[in-house]
């Protein structure tokens, strides 16, 4: 059984995260420059099984699309193109970085970490893993 890469993408960065092998435990993994991504995913595979990847796919509440749902959107053709043999899966990520905040609070991150926005945006990653997780299980 292979691992599951979750994705929290931006425009300039993009948290990261991964499940153990037996994807029972969903855990941050790096926050790298969004740039870098598809190299970065090339890269890690070769050092690791990854069955499957999971974006976070942005929405507004009302499920409308926001502003960056079409470069997700785009990335997720890249995905299918540069990983054929891996399955790629959209989760919604509404109030994902909310979250990433209070669990980061809750805790114990000094508020200087948590203002690093690298480690917001690799719990985001991590809660939308879970999220998959809690679904799929």
């Amino acid at each position: 059984m292979g691992r599951i890469l979750a994705i929290d993408y931006g425009l300039k960065r993009t948290g990261l995260a991964v499940t153990d092998p037996l994807q029972i435990i969903a855990s941050p993994l790096e926050t790298i420059s969004s740039s870098n991504l598809i190299a970065w995913i090339q890269d890690y595979i070769l050092k690791a099984e990854v069955e499957g990847i999971v974006i976070g796919m942005p929405t507004k509440p009302d499920n409308s699309e926001t502003q960056i749902t079409k470069e997700v959107k785009g990335l997720i053709s890249k995905l299918n193109s540069s990983f054929p043999d891996i399955t790629i899966t959209e989760i919604d990520e509404r109030f994902t970085s909310k979250l990433a905040k209070q669990t980061l609070i809750l805790g114990g991150m000094k508020k200087r970490d948590r203002q690093k926005k690298g480690n917001v945006d690799k719990v985001s990653a991590a809660i939308i893993l879970q999220t998959y997780l809690s679904q799929n299980s």
